[in-house]
């Protein structure tokens, strides 16, 4: 049997720079996504959002875990639920 308890040892950043602020959790962004993104990106783009947590992937690539200011089902983004917390690269944000 494996032991997978070294993954949740990853250190995770308290903070991230981005245009020259240093962006933590519960700091406001206006999202930014990249060109050639999904629908979310779409129709998210442009949007307030508030940084829920801030997470490593086990290539080391940072992203932003954010729930959008207006949505009606904030509170599940903010309790980790599916469907209302967004996930973005720290170039497709930009500090508020």
């Amino acid at each position: 049997m494996s032991d997978w308890s070294f993954l949740e040892d990853e250190p995770v950043p308290e903070s991230v720079r981005v245009a020259g602020v240093d962006l933590r959790a519960g700091d406001r962004v206006r999202l930014r996504p990249r060109p050639g993104g999904d629908i979310f990106d779409v129709a998210l783009a442009g949007r307030a959002a508030t940084i829920e947590s801030i997470l490593c992937d086990y290539e080391d690539n940072i992203h932003l875990a954010v729930v959008i200011d207006d949505d009606p089902g904030r509170d599940l983004g903010e309790q980790r639920l599916p469907g209302h917390r967004f996930f973005y690269a720290p170039d497709e944000v930009e500090p508020l």
